[in-house]
């Protein structure tokens, strides 16, 4: 069993749910159903393509400052 991040963001309607480790991304109605989607989608991944041995990506945030238009 290997663990891997999900990354989830609302975009209108539905859920976009994506995988930093792999490059997987999925989308659903609800954060449960995007990732059970990403979930499905990465293991079909996997199958094609094994994973090489790796770490988890480091997770951090940084701030921008306010964007002024022209």
């Amino acid at each position: 069993m290997t663990t891997f991040t999900a990354l989830i963001q609302k975009e209108e309607d539905m859920y976009i749910a994506s995988c930093p480790e792999v490059g997987t991304i999925s989308q659903g109605k609800t954060i449960e159903e995007a990732v059970s989607n990403l979930k499905e989608a990465t293991e079909l991944y996997l199958k094609e393509f094994p994973l090489k041995e790796s770490g988890h990506p480091i997770l951090t945030t940084f701030e921008v400052g306010k964007v002024v238009k022209a």
